[in-house]
Formats: structure tokens, sequence, C-alpha cells
């Protein structure tokens, strides 16, 4: 699905950019753009916004180029930073929702405060998930992509996304209990 570019292609062209050569950008717009936009509008749902979200996350990455680890893809590193700026439009689009059924409090009267402190604990709890099934959780819940919405999005078999969501799920009920006692 995605382009394969060799890791010292990539390195070349961004040494070329920090160098000042602005024009060595262009051929990683052209290498990663479509898969990044497909990964917006699948994210996203909005063709237009999508676009906006892809050149944002080029425009971004560009401005910090410097801080793209030379160890890692390129791709990877602007992946993240598009997966960021679509959940950050997605948050703003609607309040924020519970993971599922089986995690909700029993039925009261909702709390602003308590509201608070339960959105507080699972923010705290998904940042000390592993990277690959924060990805997921958030993918899956917060995002509400399907499996495979899910999968194209990370690069990764649809069996690989309920596999690591099962595991993410057990681990943030445990990290979730665990700051209860």
């Amino acid at each position: 699905m995605y382009l394969q570019v060799g890791a010292e292609d990539e390195s070349e062209l961004i040494g070329r950019c920090l160098a000042g050569d602005s024009s060595a950008f262009e051929p990683l717009v052209e290498r990663y753009h479509r898969p990044l936009y497909r990964v917006a509008a699948r994210l996203l749902g909005d063709q237009e916004e999508a676009r906006d979200m892809t050149q944002t996350a080029f425009l971004k990455a560009y401005q910090s180029l410097a801080t793209c680890d030379p160890e890692r893809r390129f791709f990877s590193w602007i992946y993240r930073i598009l997966l960021n700026e679509c959940l950050n439009a997605l948050r703003a689009r609607r309040p924020m929702q519970g993971l599922d059924d089986s995690m909700a409090a029993p039925s009261r009267s909702v709390d602003p405060i308590e509201a608070g402190e339960t959105s507080r604990r699972v923010r705290k709890a998904l940042l000390k998930l592993p990277e690959a099934q924060r990805d997921v959780i958030v993918l899956r819940y917060f995002a509400e992509l399907r499996y495979e919405q899910v999968s194209a999005a990370l690069g990764v078999p649809e069996k690989t996304v309920k596999s690591r969501l099962f595991s993410a799920r057990q681990r943030l009920c445990e990290l979730l209990a665990a700051e209860r006692v």
C-alpha cells in the first residue's frame, strides 16, 4: 500500500533540506502525499478536511525537520504528525466518549467533576500504554474507525489490530483498576 523508499534516500533528502535546499522536500511530498491523504480521509471522513490536515502535517514536518530521527523512516515520523492533527480535529468536532459500556460507571446522574476526573484518568492510563496499543485504542474508540480502517491506517493486518486491541483493553483496565486502589 505504501511506497517503499530507502532510508538512505530519505536521509539524503532530509540532509539537503536541512542544508538549505528546500526543493529536496518535494520528492518526500510526492512520495507520501497520497498515502497520508488516504489515512486522513479515512480518519476524518471529509475530503477537504483531509487535504487540509495532510498539508498541515507536511508543513509541520518541514518546520520541524531537524527533529526527525534518522534511525526511523520519514513516513513513520510524518504519519505520527498527521495522526495527531487528525485526532485533534476529531476531538474538536465532538466531546470525548468512553471506551466501551463495560467501563461505564453504574447508572447515576453525571457529575461534571467526576466525568472530568474519569477523562483525566483514562488519558493518563492511555499514555502508559505502548505506542502500538495506544494507537489502536485511539483509532478504534476515539476516532471510531472500523477494524479494517485501523488496519489500513496503521499498515498492519486486521488480525494484528484485533490482537493489539484485546491486549490494550486488558492493560488499560489493569491500569485504571490499579489507580483506584
